[in-house]
């Protein structure tokens, strides 16, 4: 599972390299530019790491500093096009899963505690991402007759 997770994880943030830099970027970027779409690739594999990490026992307080790179990588890409620019520099794909990967040798039974907390993140963050989401559809849908009488 690591190994396709690790696979998912390059192809949203790092897959790509700007010809003649160093700077590596993903299609996270790329899928930001389309309102609606951008705002899920990232919260969909989030979701994926957070239930690995679950299954893999990771510590609760690993788990809410995976959400919170996530939280802030929703935050920012849902900034038109600064977040987009973001997205090439701010990898919480990659950040989390190395997160998940230095913490799975360090398995520990998970208490009831760290479901509750899980499943409190899971929902939050559900909601945050669905209303970043509908906020940047109801932009796109009120800018655009503006800009098309332009």
């Amino acid at each position: 599972m690591l190994d396709w997770l690790r696979w998912w994880a390059d192809l949203l943030d790092s897959r790509f390299r700007v010809p003649g830099t160093k700077i590596r970027f993903g299609i996270d970027p790329i899928l930001s530019l389309i309102p609606g779409l951008g705002e899920l690739a990232t919260p969909v594999f989030t979701a994926l790491v957070l239930t690995q990490a679950l299954r893999d026992r990771v510590p609760a307080v690993i788990i809410v500093r995976m959400v919170v790179n996530a939280l802030i990588d929703a935050a920012v890409g849902a900034v038109p096009v600064a977040g987009t620019v973001a997205d090439v520099f701010w990898r919480a794909n990659k950040i989390n899963l190395a997160l998940l990967e230095q913490h799975v040798r360090k398995a520990r039974p998970p208490t009831k505690a760290d479901y509750v907390l899980f499943w409190a993140i899971v929902a939050f963050f559900g909601l945050v991402v669905g209303l970043l989401a509908l906020l940047g559809i109801w932009l796109a849908l009120e800018l655009w007759p503006r800009l098309v009488r332009l």
